[in-house]
């Protein structure tokens, strides 16, 4: 029995795709089958992966497709799958030593997701963060513990029931940014079978010309719109007056200060800043009532006090000096 899909999206990752293949094959391990995705690479991604599938065909699955964003391939993936669970992989990232075993044990509990544990490296394989995911262990049912939607909302730390996607219908959408935004919080209103486990399975690589350091600023404006649709996902549930807070504080921390941060990093000019924080302001006028605001962070209380000025070369000096301490 396959009691677990691991579903790896690949494009134009030729340095860093044996690396992550590597990081799921236990051979003699059973339970378990990764599906490889080659979503229209047009380097040597395509080579390396089919390379893999022959080596281990019993293990390994490669579906070839035009190229669709990460979004469809980890559709076509997860509706391949034969497993009860799925997790998904960034063909850039790898999982820990021994995260496959140790997932594969923790799916003789019960529950429908697992949230669990990421770090976050450069290349030259300095840990950013340490990044527990969730700050509490076990039982996390949204309804009891409603910062479960202030954890990082990726698609890559969960362990999840295919039937969730299957029986909604739920499924990224393509060709976008903040698809995981826009999909992985759904699910929390589909169970209350939900559990946090601290252990670290998961490392995301964080590579210069990756996603989060484009140089395609004026998409983060598509954060305006993957915060709108969770948003009317929880008004069409009748549940958004209920986690009000929650959703300002989603607001706060990704389009006041996380994504103006990336951009002024890159541009401290850019008119996407004055948009981003012009749409939260007026969105959130009292923002600073709110109880998870209140409770941020120092760093975040002097970050949100320069974006409401507008001081956004400050902020880039500041954030430039972090950086310097943290890759020390």
């Amino acid at each position: 029995m396959t009691k677990l899909s691991i579903v790896i999206p690949v494009y134009n990752v030729e340095k860093y795709l044996a690396k992550c293949l590597d990081s799921v094959i236990y051979p003699g391990l059973d339970g378990y089958e990764v599906i490889v995705v080659n979503d229209g690479s047009t380097d040597g991604s395509g080579a390396i992966a089919a390379d893999y599938a022959k080596r281990y065909p019993s293990l390994i699955r490669l579906i070839q497709q035009e190229n669709g964003g990460l979004g469809a391939a980890r559709n076509t993936g997860l509706e391949a799958a034969e497993g009860e669970f799925v997790c998904f992989l960034d063909s850039d990232d790898w999982l820990r030593e021994n995260a496959v075993p140790e997932m594969l044990a923790k799916l003789e509990e019960d529950f429908d997701i697992c949230v669990f544990g990421m770090l976050s490296v450069t290349e030259a394989g300095v840990v950013l963060d340490d990044i527990r995911s969730c700050p509490k262990e076990g039982p996390v049912a949204l309804k009891d513990f409603p910062e479960l939607l202030l954890c990082p909302p990726s698609g890559c730390n969960k362990l999840c029931r295919r039937s969730l996607f299957m029986d909604s219908g739920l499924r990224f959408p393509g060709r976008v940014w903040y698809e995981d935004l826009r999909t992985m919080p759904k699910l929390y209103l589909l169970t209350d079978r939900i559990v946090a486990d601290s252990r670290q399975w998961y490392v995301y690589l964080q590579r210069s010309g990756s996603i989060i350091n484009s140089a395609n600023l004026k998409r983060n404006l598509e954060l305006i719109d993957a915060i709108e649709d969770l948003s009317q996902y929880y008004k069409g549930k009748g549940q958004y007056e209920v986690y009000q807070n929650e959703f300002t504080y989603i607001a706060f921390f990704n389009q006041f200060l996380v994504a103006p941060v990336r951009i002024c990093m890159a541009d401290p000019q850019s008119p996407v800043l004055d948009e981003l924080v012009d749409d939260f302001l007026e969105k959130h006028p009292d923002f600073r009532q709110n109880p998870y605001v209140k409770a941020a962070p120092k760093k975040y209380q002097l970050l949100s006090r320069l974006m409401e000025k507008k001081r956004y070369g400050a902020v880039r000096f500041l954030m430039g000096l972090n950086s310097k301490v943290k890759h020390k």
